[in-house]
């Protein structure tokens, strides 16, 4: 079930330990990450991808506040399903990683609670004390690698790519285990020059599980007119089934 928790006028991104901004949860996920997952939706994002299905996340001044021990007791009530599935908890956004501190404490009481955990993010971050911290207290990453072509990426998302391209690295550096995500947007992400420079860099790293194509849609392209913006990518075809099955055939993947 999909829960959207209404918007407040908070100011600024959370720097608090023990209160997190929420965007809205998902007790019955399927898609982010091993078996069923409670996945928590954060609120900001440091990004500004043009295709973004959840683009009401951007804002700092979105979500509502939980602390560590309200959102404990929520997930506790789905451990019953998540954990025989082989499941666990998955952080998502928004970009989860810039609620760090508040991410810290939540993972050490679901530790105690043999929850496993997984943070979907892009990666964009130095690799602080606080960052290596979140990163042993995390069993899985799903890492977007937006785009491998930096000038493509910065276009696409409004950054570089090199910080999560060496958070790639570092979390092979570290065995860390991780699935590697990007959304094929034809004509932008699909070049065949850049999945062959894409497979390579993977390659390069020790610790992938899962490598994952994620076909481009315009489903979330109503939250950008409920904004009154325009949608980036409005003369963008949807990505089909043939446009994965030659991605993943140029990335050696099984279709």
């Amino acid at each position: 079930m999909y829960f959207p928790i209404k918007e407040n006028n908070m100011k600024g991104c959370n720097k608090m330990s023990n209160i997190g901004r929420i965007h809205s949860f998902e007790t019955f996920g399927a898609v982010d990450g091993p078996g069923i997952r409670f996945v928590i939706f954060m609120q900001g994002c440091n990004l500004k991808c043009k295709y973004c299905q959840n683009r009401d996340t951007w804002s700092c001044h979105g979500g509502l506040e939980y602390t560590v021990e309200e959102l404990v007791a929520k997930i506790k009530r789905y451990i019953n399903y998540i954990l025989p599935s082989g499941g666990g908890v998955t952080i998502s956004g928004g970009e989860p990683l810039l609620q760090l501190k508040f991410l810290i404490n939540l993972f050490k009481e679901l530790k105690k609670l043999k929850i496993p955990t997984a943070i979907d993010t892009s990666g964009n971050f130095d690799i602080t004390n606080d960052m290596k911290e979140i990163i042993s207290l995390t069993d899985l990453f799903l890492l977007d690698i937006k785009c491998i072509n930096d000038k493509i990426c910065k276009d696409l998302t409004g950054v570089s790519n090199k910080k999560e391209l060496y958070f790639a690295k570092y979390l092979s550096s570290i065995n860390k285990p991780m699935w590697i995500r990007q959304v094929l947007v034809p004509g932008i992400t699909d070049k065949k020059e850049d999945l062959i420079e894409l497979k390579r860099f993977i390659s390069s790293l020790s610790s992938v599980e899962k490598i994952e194509i994620l076909p481009y849609h315009d489903l979330g392209k109503f939250k950008w007119e409920n904004l009154n913006l325009s949608y980036p990518l409005s003369n963008i075809r949807t990505a089909n089934f043939d446009d994965v099955k030659r991605v993943k055939e140029i990335l050696d993947l099984d279709i």
